[in-house]
């Protein structure tokens, strides 16, 4: 005989246990190649910005977290904000996002680091992803961003987060497809010429403002950064599907360490 749970199931009383979906957590490229290859490594960085209070130097000040940061074994960028002048900007990355909470953190509470507040609306913590048509996927996650972000001849960079809106995730996997292909491809034109490469950072539930991700653009000067920004406005993702972008910080880097 069968039980009563096996009757009621038999009866349709019982609703079937759905199937579980699939977890895949890996970063993932080279399937359009037919050699498809995949990492369960990335890298997390962070952008924490100051404002140095009324009676402290902000370039001492900045000389200071570059020092505090190397005594904790930590690497790093520290920029001038162009927007404030006793604005800094310090950017820090880690496969392990316990580095934050435990040697950023005590880098930037040092005692000879009080005299600036932090400015809590341009905090930005984001990690590395794959798109898929990466050649060398551990180098464009762990290497690419950090190549980017203190190479000396690159001092500028243009941060900012943005939100997609919810009706670009119902597109089909065609549809995103163009849509991106069109902005990878301008991207590309400025990288080929010299004037802007960039570090891409996803920050899904990492964003205190639900943004989506970060994205850091990086130069030798700063109007093709500007001027790449205002190229982009134009495409399809950022005309149709752009909710939400900003706040811009603007930087000039004058203390790295790799």
């Amino acid at each position: 005989p069968m039980s009563d749970d096996e009757t009621a199931r038999a009866q349709g009383m019982v609703a079937e246990t759905p199937k579980l979906p699939e977890i895949d957590v890996n970063e993932r490229a080279g399937h359009h190649t037919g050699n498809p290859r995949s990492m369960n490594r990335r890298l997390f960085m962070q952008l924490l910005v100051y404002r140095a209070n009324a009676d402290e130097n902000p370039d001492v000040l900045a000389e200071s977290i570059g020092a505090s940061l190397e005594a904790h074994d930590s690497c790093g960028v520290v920029y001038r904000d162009v927007n404030d002048p006793r604005g800094l900007g310090v950017l820090t990355w880690s496969e392990d996002p316990a580095h934050f909470v435990t040697k950023v953190r005590a880098a930037l509470l040092a005692p000879n680091l009080r005299g600036m507040s932090l400015r809590e609306d341009f905090c930005m913590l984001g990690r590395s992803y794959a798109i898929g048509y990466e050649s060398d996927l551990e180098y464009w996650l762990l290497k690419r961003p950090i190549e980017n972000a203190v190479d000396p001849a690159l001092p500028w960079a243009v941060w900012y987060p943005l939100r997609r809106v919810g009706g670009f995730e119902r597109l089909s996997t065609k549809e995103q497809a163009g849509i991106l292909r069109e902005h990878a491809a301008i991207g590309r034109a400025y990288g080929e010429q010299g004037l802007a490469t960039d570090i891409r950072l996803a920050c899904h539930g990492l964003d205190a403002k639900d943004n989506e991700f970060v994205i850091g653009l990086i130069g030798k000067d700063l109007h093709p950064l500007s001027h790449l920004v205002r190229r982009m406005r134009r495409t399809q993702q950022t005309a149709e599907f752009i909710q939400a972008m900003g706040p811009f910080f603007v930087g000039y880097a004058i203390w790295r360490k790799g």
